[in-house]
């Protein structure tokens, strides 16, 4: 199960945070301190895996961007890998290249691509095109 997906830039500055768990806020800032410090000091070398607390941590790294999913012992790393990696491609797909800005201007879309693709924990759809088509819809009627 995924407890929590991190999207952070190199200065360790968190720009998304989805927590599928309940935790504390005064909790959740000591946790993304110390998951992105312990990620980011990784070298490119070093797998993207990464044991921490009771959690997997998969991690991957896009230009500035790192996308951090924590989860539990019985989840597959390389499924979750590819999560990731599908998340980023349907971000460029929406945003056209998407960047750092993108994420920080349009976090509600970004939110909305997310809760499409995954849903308490565990990932509900993998299909671009069926992620993107409510999200085109808003986007359809806003324009009007």
């Amino acid at each position: 199960m995924i407890r929590f997906l991190l999207m952070v830039n190199r200065q360790g500055q968190t720009r998304l945070s989805r927590y599928y768990t309940d935790v504390e806020l005064k909790l959740r800032q000591n946790l993304e301190t110390e998951v992105v410090q312990r990620c980011l000091s990784r070298s490119k070398e070093q797998c993207s895996f990464v044991e921490y607390q009771d959690y997997k941590l998969v991690y991957r790294q896009y230009a500035a961007l790192y996308i951090v999913v924590g989860v539990t012992d019985d989840e597959n790393e390389l499924s979750i890998f590819e999560m990731i990696h599908n998340f980023v491609e349907i971000l460029d797909k929406y945003f056209s290249r998407v960047s750092e800005l993108d994420i920080m201007f349009n976090l509600d879309r970004v939110h909305i691509i997310l809760d499409e693709m995954i849903q308490n924990g565990h990932i509900v759809e993998t299909n671009k095109s069926r992620i993107l088509a409510p999200i085109t819809a808003i986007d359809k009627i806003c324009d009007g």
